[in-house]
């Protein structure tokens, strides 16, 4: 998938006025990359593919699961501030960062998101609320991250985790100790790219 490409897939999929909030959140996060490292600079030129559409093509999985959003380790706002850029839903973004806590907060008040976007300047362990989506991009390995954030959870929740090749050898390490329908998906964006989806989560 080409930068084109994935700009082409956000314009079938949502309604472009949504792909301009899109392309203003590109620049606030092209201009932070001279203050603290966002995203890999590699991947800077490839933002469309590797980070947007990487987190837009979750909105989709999560269609039968209406409500809360919860963003785990948000960073520098992927999945999190995409999913509230293209849907209605309530969004909390969760990063212990200041610095990366304090971006989000001026991209929420940039792109016009207050009323819809709540970020949390603190760890998953230190929030209280439930999530009937809950996602996370590249935080933890799957048992870790259940573990910090199981709490935010109903066994109605829906999980939604971007991984690498190795997605499968995390859901066989989370078995062990978490009951629950755990899926491996292929990502749109590449090959080598995975979704774990994950409900019914409940510790053994």
């Amino acid at each position: 998938m080409t930068e084109d490409d994935a700009r082409d897939w956000v314009r079938t999929h949502f309604d472009v006025s949504r792909e301009t909030s899109l392309a203003s959140f590109a620049e606030l996060i092209t201009a932070e990359a001279g203050l603290q490292n966002l995203v890999s600079a590699s991947s800077l030129d490839a933002l469309w593919t590797r980070h947007i559409v990487d987190s837009a093509q979750l909105i989709p999985l999560a269609a039968k699961h209406p409500g809360p959003w919860i963003d785990i380790g948000s960073g520098a706002g992927f999945p999190g501030l995409v999913v509230a850029v293209l849907s209605d839903r309530p969004v909390t973004l969760i990063e212990p960062r200041r610095k990366r806590a304090q971006f989000l907060e001026a991209a929420v008040d940039t792109l016009g998101l207050g009323n819809q976007v709540t970020v949390v300047a603190a760890r998953a362990e230190q929030y209280r609320g439930i999530g009937a989506v809950i996602s996370a991009r590249a935080v933890a390995a799957l048992p870790e991250l259940l573990a910090s954030g199981a709490h935010l959870s109903t066994t109605k929740t829906l999980w939604l985790l971007p991984k690498g090749p190795r997605a499968s050898e995390e859901v066989e390490a989370a078995r062990r100790t978490w009951h629950g329908s755990f899926h491996v998906e292929q990502s749109i964006t590449e090959p080598s790219s995975l979704i774990i989806t994950a409900k019914g989560i409940a510790r053994r």
